[in-house]
């Protein structure tokens, strides 16, 4: 289920919680592969607007590929990360639903892991308004591959919690109805090395778990720290391999 299922209240809880998590969200959120920045926007080198850029997950990877980055986020504290770790992209408080950029300002509009929380209609329009002639837009999400035994474990502990939370492809129909546009799917898989503490403090940046209070919190991550200590594939283990697909839509609105 999309965020649009959620309670209006409870989605704008969600939707700015990651302030109050935003360091840990920067070190321990994985990147996005090279390879998903090339299927969205080719070889060539483009100004490209990061649009809910957080604290420069995917704005790291578009400044590797070569791009000139604008960032654009609603959170003053995701900002200040991203400032701190990419101070070669600009980077501008606002929202998808009113981007603080001219008309026709980039060749690009791409989203990490962010385009869920966004109003389709208004957001479109604002996408449509900022890109030029025969501008592209990007929709990309990482997600845990449970297709390994120990991942599907833990996320049947966060199932109850995390629902509405991951973005799914009614999201991506939507923006491409509302661009006039088709969408291209490219998935590429990556895995992220960490210790299982480190993956038990990342579930804690989720903003189904921002949002919770400290007990229930601490109660929730106590579930999840336990799944690893017990399941046979990370017992004892000290480093993990926590793998990834990257979905990466590239939409050419008409």
């Amino acid at each position: 289920m999309p965020t649009g299922d959620l309670g209006a209240q409870d989605r704008q809880r969600r939707r700015t919680s990651f302030g109050s998590v935003a360091a840990a969200y920067a070190a321990l959120r994985p990147g996005y592969p090279a390879e998903a920045v090339t299927a969205v926007l080719g070889d060539r080198p483009l100004q490209v607007l990061d649009l809910g850029a957080g604290t420069g997950l995917l704005t790291g990877a578009l400044l590797a590929a070569g791009h000139e980055v604008v960032a654009v986020d609603p959170a003053g504290e995701m900002l200040a990360e991203l400032r701190a770790r990419h101070p070669g992209a600009r980077a501008l408080a606002g929202g998808a639903e009113q981007v603080p950029l001219p008309d026709a300002a980039v060749d690009a509009v791409v989203t990490g892991q962010a385009a869920h929380w966004f109003d389709p209609g208004p957001a479109a329009a604002e996408m449509r308004r900022v890109l030029r002639p025969g501008g592209v837009v990007g929709l990309v999400w990482n997600t845990r591959d449970e297709d390994v035994p120990w991942v599907r474990a833990m996320g049947e502990v966060l199932a109850a919690e995390a629902r509405d939370h991951e973005a799914d492809q009614r999201v991506v129909v939507e923006f491409a109805r509302e661009l006039g546009a088709t969408a291209t799917r490219t998935r590429s898989r990556f895995v992220q090395r960490v210790t299982p503490a480190q993956v038990v403090a990342g579930i804690g940046t989720r903003s189904y778990v921002a949002t919770m209070d400290d007990a229930r919190r601490a109660e929730f991550l106590g579930r999840v720290a336990a799944v690893l200590a017990d399941h046979p594939d990370t017992r004892g283990r000290a480093e993990l391999e926590l793998p990834y697909r990257t979905d990466a839509y590239r939409l050419v609105p008409a």
